[in-house]
């Protein structure tokens, strides 16, 4: 405790020095950061001076870099003058090899329904002048942050930040919605979401930190070059971003627009966002067949396949990942199943929860990209001989064996993966979860899969954070012809599209995209108006935040020339009594 006092005072000098800087430039192109930060050796002076000795840190140092730097076991030195090495506080320069620069984050409670603030307004909160996004609540944050962001930007307006203990400020956030904080980019857990400011968030694959205002640097001086520092607290080298999908099924009015307008006019509005993902996920629950027939959009029988040529548009969106444990998988036999694994096979996407046996079909799919190691495993629950799974002898849908699954989870997690386990459920037209689904989902992320997600929901679903792990019980569905006129649910034409980000072999966050299915084929990203209506009510039937008066549908569709589908694609349609668990 007297080490850090000394550390406190003898910073307050240099931070109250540093309070009347100018903002750094923020215009440089930002080079690949170097890998470590070494000492720079003190530059002679005309006059002896006095030898130095011990460590000094300025007190707005983040906790990695103090813990870092305490593991070179030097005494505590009197002051900066005085220290044998040296860590100090500077103006972010992302361009300089010889600094550390460290990346923080504006977050929030997950529930939260801004998604970008602008640096003006950031600043005009901090100065005690907030706009009404900040809704007049003090900025969370740990002491360290509070010092250097003062020093970068002049001391807060009284009542504009309040310092916490780094540990306490989650769940004094979530008690007190809305509420937001400002935390070092390695203190990221899925609970909070990451706000991007400027349009730039260190959660993204195309983050430029040289237009980034949330950035500290760091200057290290000592003697000799014996002491080291990693450049950074972000490494884009560790990260990994991974989009799951809901429902793909292209047949009826979707394979009908697919002729019209071409096979990859249905991912036209979400290609980007696919193909910019490290990992996309698509679960086709449809297999590709030699002999299928020109879609019928009015086709009733449930028994569906999809002309081998559609494949392009799985291809064309960047598809990583099949997942076979649609319920649909067997409906033209083996043949076609076994058909559809060497189409993927010869466009080298691995599949999981389903194959050619229940042995392939049941083993998780293994992933190593930038350093993590991620795994995927899922099943269908459902057969009820209608849909069969794969046995021994058939190929098929991987049935939900709960006790293996529990012990291939755990055991993946064991070994460092980060496990996504994901169901193709009974299907509901509603968004509530059903108690035993509940059980169902929380069982695999009790057993230790981190993120569980729902591929069956025609209807997206609410969610939840369960000991630590995100639950997602249905996205909605991707490429399929409901557009919500038959049945006269509006609501049906909304889906999620969820972009989860590993760092560093952990798992750190997700960001909710959010779409609305246009021409009975064609997924688009929201307008901001119904993107607010749709989170917001989802969030209320989350139970994260109080109940919206009048939940706002999506807007009536305009329904193409084509021939209307039938009600209901799936195994269990609206109205229909609902499944003993």
């Amino acid at each position: 405790m007297k080490f850090l006092t000394r550390l406190t005072l003898c910073g307050l000098s240099l931070a109250l020095f540093l309070s009347g800087c100018a903002l750094p430039a923020l215009n440089q192109t930002t080079p690949t950061p170097a890998p470590i930060i070494t000492s720079a050796p003190m530059q002679p002076t005309a006059t002896p001076e006095p030898p130095r000795s011990g460590l000094w840190l300025d007190p707005s140092a983040p906790a990695n870099l103090v813990q870092a730097a305490l593991g070179w076991n030097l005494p505590a030195a009197a002051d900066a003058a005085s220290a044998a090495v040296k860590l100090e506080l500077a103006l972010p320069q992302p361009s300089d090899p010889n600094q550390v620069t460290w990346v923080y984050a504006l977050v929030a409670p997950f529930p939260t329904l801004v998604d970008d603030v602008s640096s003006y307004d950031l600043r005009s909160a901090w100065s005690g002048t907030p706009s009404a996004d900040f809704d007049g609540r003090p900025l969370m944050m740990a002491e360290s942050t509070r010092a250097a962001f003062a020093a970068l930007w002049g001391e807060p307006a009284s009542g504009a930040v309040k310092s916490l203990p780094a540990d306490k400020i989650q769940a004094l956030a979530w008690y007190d919605l809305p509420a937001w904080a400002i935390i070092p980019f390695e203190e990221l857990n899925p609970q909070w979401k990451v706000m991007s400011v400027d349009g730039q968030s260190p959660i993204r694959k195309d983050f430029d930190a040289a237009k980034y205002p949330l950035l500290a640097g760091f200057r290290l001086t000592a003697a000799d070059a014996t002491y080291t520092l990693p450049s950074s607290n972000r490494d884009a080298g560790k990260m990994t971003t991974i989009i799951l999908t809901g429902v793909t099924a292209l047949v009826r009015a979707t394979a009908k627009t697919m002729e019209i307008k071409g096979v990859l006019y249905p991912g036209q509005d979400i290609r980007d966002i696919m193909r910019e993902a490290d990992i996309a996920h698509v679960s086709n629950e449809i297999p590709f067949y030699t002999p299928c027939t020109y879609p019928n959009p009015s086709q009733t029988k449930l028994v569906f396949c999809s002309s081998p040529k559609y494949m392009d548009l799985l291809t064309d969106i960047g598809t990583d990942v099949i997942e076979l444990t649609g319920n649909h998988f067997g409906d033209y036999g083996a043949v076609a199943m076994l058909e559809t694994l060497e189409i993927y096979a010869r466009n080298n996407i691995p599949y999981y929860g389903g194959g050619k046996d229940v042995a392939d079909a049941m083993k998780p799919l293994r992933l190593e990209n930038h350093g993590n190691k991620i795994a995927f495993i899922g099943c269908n629950p459902v057969d009820t001989g209608k849909f069969p799974t794969a046995t021994s002898a058939r190929p098929g849908a991987a049935p939900c064996d709960f006790e293996y699954m529990t012990q291939q989870i755990s055991e993946l997690a064991t070994e460092g993966y980060v496990v996504i386990t994901t169901f193709q459920y009974y299907e509901y037209y509603s968004a509530e979860a059903r108690p035993w689904q509940a059980q169902d989902f929380q069982l695999m992320a009790d057993a230790g899969a981190s993120i569980v997600s729902g591929s069956q929901a025609h209807y997206a679903q609410v969610m939840e954070f369960h000991r630590g792990s995100f639950i997602h019980y249905g996205l909605g569905n991707l490429f399929f012809d409901q557009m919500g006129d038959i049945p006269p649910q509006p609501g049906i034409r909304r889906m999620f599209m969820d972009r989860h980000v590993i760092y560093d072999g952990r798992y750190i966050s997700t960001e909710l995209l959010t779409g609305m299915m246009e021409d009975y084929s064609r997924p688009r990203p929201m307008t901001p108006e119904e993107r607010v209506a749709f989170l917001q009510e989802y969030f209320s039937l989350s139970g994260w935040i109080p109940a919206v008066e009048t939940p706002t549908p999506g807007p009536t569709p305009t329904l193409t020339p084509l021939t209307l589908p039938p009600a209901s694609s799936g195994l269990i349609p609206p109205n229909t009594p609902t499944p003993a668990p």
